[in-house]
């Protein structure tokens, strides 16, 4: 299993933006692979984020928690080490979304990418 840290600047979200994305049901994934000089090439890196659009403070927070869950639980094993992953909420899905539906969700949009 491979140990997940989390994208905290802008510039490597939008790095991520520009490359590999797939829209499911429940989320938008985009994804990339490090360049190997790049430093912790070995882990796998997480992004979250939620517009203004997915609803009020509460809601995004509570769409955030959800993916960051369904991220611990599927990258791990599904996930590749050396590729930064950036997970996008849904406007009145993400949230509303069935728990198992979510997981298969992030799971076709992981395999979509690789």
């Amino acid at each position: 299993m491979s140990e997940i840290s989390i994208l905290k600047k802008r510039a490597e979200f939008l790095k991520a933006a520009k490359a590999e994305s797939a829209g499911v049901r429940g989320l938008h994934l985009q994804a990339r692979q490090r360049d190997p000089q790049e430093p912790s090439t070995s882990r796998i890196r997480l992004g979250i984020t939620c517009s203004k659009k997915v609803g009020n403070a509460v809601m995004r927070n509570s769409a955030k928690r959800r993916l960051r869950e369904a991220a611990r639980m599927i990258l791990p094993t599904h996930g590749k080490e050396g590729w930064d992953y950036v997970l996008i909420g849904r406007r009145g899905v993400t949230i509303d979304r069935p728990w198992d539906d979510l997981l298969s969700d992030l799971q076709e949009a992981l395999a979509k990418v690789h």
